[in-house]
């Protein structure tokens, strides 16, 4: 076992992540991968203008004769509707799609519908079939793995594709940014992508055939990333993104409202990493949001150790979101409680989607064959 050990920089440490390391001067790798991509993607001045003005430039042209020029998912969260906001700067003829998954808070709905009706973009909303979603969800909790977040993350990334398809649409905008989310530690979370290990977890813990919620599978996986012609563009590393600003901004343009916490815009993300990830999991998500802020200067580390003093859940919203939580999915206190006390499985003690020659062990034989052949 590792000797505790915290970032000189951040506020990430030896329990947050087991493999974690750090250089000479104390500095995580975390802190560095955040250097490093904020190198590759995050620009400023005359730079960032051009990359910008190129960007809006291709989806204005390759949505010309369309009905709209890109597609924009939304959650109701700070991300999404301050890229809406920016979109309507940029004369963008944007689609507004929001995945509800049945878990919408009342004030997500409402931030969502006024962010909509004030920028006067179409808003498409794909509901889940119930049933279907809970019965992911449960197979998610039976199975003991981290990243339950993976089901929706997963489906509403697919449905999203699927709904550009319809509308012929090449370019979709995403919230996703280095400077306020890219500090995670990888033990963490999951793939988002792997529907191999989404379909095994509830083939083997689920109790109904999945029918209608967007999963994809081995042909469309290679449609999207290897024939069609859909690009991804995250706008927000190439604008000024402070948070606190941002908040401001769209409070006041857009009627926003503040949900108290970081993706807190949906009840169950609220419970998920209020409550299960801390009492399952040992994983407090606010001291990876936190050093994503420090890594960016937006907040300094003994802001972030005060604020991690705070309680990680209101006491009051606890107990409602339990009694929620627990009636929805159909658990006793009782019944929830032993799921919390079962040891944590790994995602990959399922099937997933694995390099091809780790699928097909006798293709890495013959590379090394062909490779002495060739010398």
């Amino acid at each position: 076992m590792k000797k505790y050990k915290q970032c000189e920089n951040c506020i990430l440490d030896t329990n947050d992540d087991p493999f974690i390391s750090f250089d000479a001067n104390g500095v995580c790798n975390h802190c560095k991968k955040y250097e490093e991509e904020a190198r590759k993607h995050v620009f400023t001045g005359s730079e960032a203008q051009e990359k910008l003005n190129a960007i809006i430039n291709k989806i204005k042209r390759e949505g010309a004769g369309k009905k709209y020029d890109t597609i924009l998912g939304v959650s109701g969260g700070v991300d999404s509707t301050y890229l809406a906001f920016l979109a309507k700067q940029y004369g963008l003829r944007v689609l507004l799609f929001h995945f509800d998954n049945g878990w919408d808070s009342e004030l997500s709905v409402k931030n969502i519908e006024s962010m909509a009706s004030k920028l006067g973009y179409d808003l498409s909303t794909y509901v889940v079939d119930w049933k279907e979603f809970r019965d992911v969800q449960l197979a998610y909790i039976k199975a003991n793995v981290v990243d339950i977040e993976a089901i929706t993350d997963h489906a509403a990334k697919i449905a999203t594709i699927r709904l550009a398809k319809k509308f012929k649409i090449n370019n979709i905008l995403i919230g996703t940014n280095v400077v306020s989310e890219s500090v995670l530690p990888a033990n963490w979370i999951f793939s988002k992508r792997d529907w191999r290990n989404l379909r095994d977890i509830q083939r083997q813990y689920g109790s109904i055939k999945l029918s209608t919620l967007p999963v994809s599978s081995i042909w469309e996986d290679f449609y999207i990333y290897r024939i069609s012609k859909i690009n991804f563009f995250s706008l927000l590393d190439l604008v000024p993104y402070v948070k606190a600003d941002v908040k401001k901004l769209i409070t006041e343009k857009l009627g926003w409202k503040d949900y108290g916490g970081k993706h807190y815009e949906s009840i169950w993300t609220r419970f998920y990493q209020g409550y299960i990830l801390p009492k399952k999991f040992g994983i407090d998500k606010r001291k990876a949001h936190y050093s994503n802020l420090i890594c960016s200067g937006q907040m300094s580390k003994s802001e972030a150790l005060e604020e991690m003093k705070l309680p990680i859940y209101d006491a009051q919203k606890l107990r409602e979101d339990k009694e929620y939580v627990y009636k929805k999915l159909g658990f006793t206190e009782k019944e929830f409680d032993e799921y919390l006390q079962h040891p944590r499985r790994e995602h990959k003690e399922f099937d997933y989607i694995k390099p091809i020659e780790e699928r097909y062990p006798y293709l890495k034989f013959l590379k090394t064959i062909y490779g002495k052949i060739k010398k």
